[in-house]
């Protein structure tokens, strides 16, 4: 189960306890992060385990039908060993589909609907409230190790892409004031996180739908828009001093984004940019419904890397989409040679129910899906791999996420990861003969002394 960690806040001997199993991408985790929170709030525990736990949360994936299908076995295994389950999430839209699997479940709450989910607690998990609870402090939960946070800066999505169903589940754009956002922000980094990762369904979006919003922050108005966050983020300092790492995800490439590129080579923001590109054949584009100006990217690509020589480039694509023709998946495979993407993830095309793209003829069999996969990521681990091993030699900084135990010979090693890598999703760092010292969370700068095709093998300097 996923649950609360690090120290725990104050909560009454009798506290009713509760569990929480959260699935999907980091947004639901944020989810997971905030009806926690609110829940300590009320005088809950957090249980690490069923048997613990006087209820069990389930924050559900229905992205895909194998997302749902996952959901749904999480929503059975927390029945079978605890018996006591709500359901909230992004497939919280179909209770039907889960009280047919799981009659036993409690509630039902669809995604991001905070206060139904408490409701639904109070009622089937009355909180042990005594009379002081309100005057202890409670912090906010946090479900990443202490030194990394997601930042949501909205919710939802406008656009319309022929394979998605986000915006049926999570609605249109609705984002963040900018001044919640900073304080948000501001309290992450004074509470210890080194390393603030900015999410959304579009962060380039950020503010379209509030016209930007002005807001006063520090005596001077900023909007609600990318690049402004980015500029304010970029001047956050650790207790320490540091400037802490903010990485970018799901940037959509619109023509504001060259303007964080120079705060980039500036030090001010994490050289990283995540871009879910998808596909680079304009046909394949136009029929997923998405941007088809592949070739304006590439020219991008290039100022970037020209203006910020370490920004690392992370995309996603998505292979055997319906009409996809061998020409299209090999106009794929060359933009990939000549765009030398850092990190790429890929995945095979998969109906949803409710997504446009199920209508669309001329789909592609599974065996050639898996073959064009299995090519894609040979072509894209090459890549990786030559990009990683022209970094043998060179000094980079890293950020700590686990310290290990002494070996035989004394020798201690940690896992760490550059400013090439996001947390869970691209590659690591190994260390070795690290000071015993050294702390998860901790900035340091290594040599790097071998590599594979995706991860490097480094030593403290």
């Amino acid at each position: 189960m996923s649950t609360a960690s690090h120290t725990p806040p104050q909560t009454l001997p009798d506290a009713k306890k509760v569990g929480m199993v959260s699935l999907g991408c980091p947004k639901a985790l944020v989810d997971s992060e905030r009806i926690l929170t609110r829940l300590r709030a009320d005088g809950y525990a957090m249980s690490p385990d069923y048997a613990g736990a006087d209820v069990v949360l389930v924050n559900t994936c229905g992205f895909l039908d194998s997302a749902k299908e996952e959901s749904l076995a999480a929503i059975g295994e927390a029945i079978a060993e605890n018996g006591r389950v709500i359901v909230t999430g992004c497939m919280g839209d179909e209770a039907e589909a889960i009280r047919a699997a799981h009659p036993q479940v409690l509630a039902v709450t669809g995604a991001h609907q905070y206060e139904q989910v408490v409701d639904a607690v109070h009622t089937h998990a009355p909180p042990s409230q005594g009379p002081f609870v309100d005057l202890i402090p409670q912090p906010d939960i946090k479900l990443t190790p202490r030194h990394y946070s997601y930042l949501k800066i909205s919710e939802g999505c406008n656009h319309s892409c022929a394979f998605c169903i986000i915006p049926d589940l999570r609605g249109k754009l609705a984002s963040r004031r900018i001044d919640a956002v900073l304080r948000e922000a501001e309290k992450l980094v004074a509470a210890g996180t080194k390393e603030l990762l900015v999410i959304s369904q579009d962060t380039s979006a950020y503010g379209v739908d509030t016209r930007h919003d002005p807001r006063q922050w520090k005596g001077r108005e900023v909007r609600a828009h990318m690049t402004d966050l980015a500029r304010e983020l970029g001047e956050l300092k650790t207790p320490e001093g540091d400037t802490p790492w903010t990485r970018l995800h799901y940037v959509y490439p619109y023509p504001h984004v060259d303007s964080v590129i120079p705060l980039m080579a500036e030090g001010l923001l994490t050289p990283y940019l995540d871009i879910p590109f998808q596909h680079a054949s304009p046909k394949v584009l136009k029929s997923m419904r998405r941007p088809a100006n592949e070739a304006k990217v590439l020219e991008r690509l290039k100022n970037w890397r020209d203006i910020c020589p370490d920004i690392a480039i992370r995309s996603s694509f998505v292979v055997g989409f319906p009409g996809e023709t061998e020409e299209d998946f090999q106009y794929l495979v060359n933009w990939l040679e000549e765009a030398q993407l850092d990190r790429v993830g890929a995945f095979r095309f998969e109906p949803v129910e409710g997504a446009r793209a199920n209508a669309l003829p001329d789909p592609v069999p599974e065996e050639i899906k898996e073959e064009r996969y299995a090519k894609l990521m040979e072509v894209t681990a090459r890549i990786s791999a030559a990009k990683l091993e022209a970094k043998i030699g060179t000094t980079i900084p890293v950020i700590v996420d686990e310290v290990g135990e002494p070996d035989e010979d004394g020798d201690i090693g940690a896992t760490a990861r550059s400013q090439a890598d996001a947390p869970e999703i691209d590659g690591n760092v190994f260390l070795r003969n690290v000071p015993e010292a050294l702390a998860a969370g901790d900035f340091v700068t290594v040599t790097v002394e071998d590599a594979d095709a995706h991860d490097l093998y480094a030593v403290p300097v």
